[in-house]
């Protein structure tokens, strides 16, 4: 069976949104998924089930949270080999490797036209970097991410497209325990 990773948009943040990983997990085996193992708080889900689009998982998790929890959230899903390329494709090898909590990945639903994210290059102040591929956005806060300008929100706004974002940190984290048995 495929391995996945699913991400969770704005969970367990600031005491909003609160799913427990426990309860996260239950969720995974109520719908068929098996070998479903969580990392972290803040919804990062290695799953096994049969081969289905991204969209397709995305929306049956996206509707069960709803059902189960009354939470509207945005997942984005993606196979473990995605996950590798992923990996592969960063653009910002030094600065994951001597970097990493201030390399990030934003995993969007669905790609970044390349005039949304001249738009979004354009509006960067500080000394933010981004690069787009795919369904992915590679960035780099180099002063931080805390007191930046260039907030998800902003970011989302620009390009037009939902997502969420993790550190190099998680998604190496991710990558190791999509290659591991339970």
């Amino acid at each position: 069976m495929p391995n996945y990773i699913a991400l969770l948009r704005g969970i367990n943040v600031g005491g909003r949104n609160k799913i427990p990983m426990a309860d996260l997990r239950d969720l995974f085996a109520a719908v068929g998924f098996t070998n479903a193992r969580t990392l972290l708080q803040s919804g990062n889900v290695v799953f096994e089930g049969a081969r289905q689009s991204a969209a397709a998982l995305e929306q049956l998790l996206e509707a069960e949270t709803q059902t189960r929890f009354g939470l509207s959230i945005d997942y984005v899903v993606r196979t473990a080999t995605e996950w590798k390329r992923i990996i592969a494709g960063n653009p910002f090898i030094d600065e994951a490797k001597h970097d990493p909590s201030h390399t990030l990945v934003m995993l969007l639903k669905t790609p970044a036209k390349a005039a949304a994210v001249r738009a979004l290059n354009d509006e960067i102040k500080g000394r933010e970097i981004v690069r787009a591929a795919g369904k992915q956005l590679y960035m780099i806060y180099p002063d931080g991410i805390g007191r930046s300008k260039l907030t998800n929100a902003v970011i989302e706004k620009k390009l037009n497209v939902r997502g969420t974002v993790r550190n190099w940190n998680t998604v190496l984290k991710l990558d190791a325990l999509a290659n591991t048995q339970a």
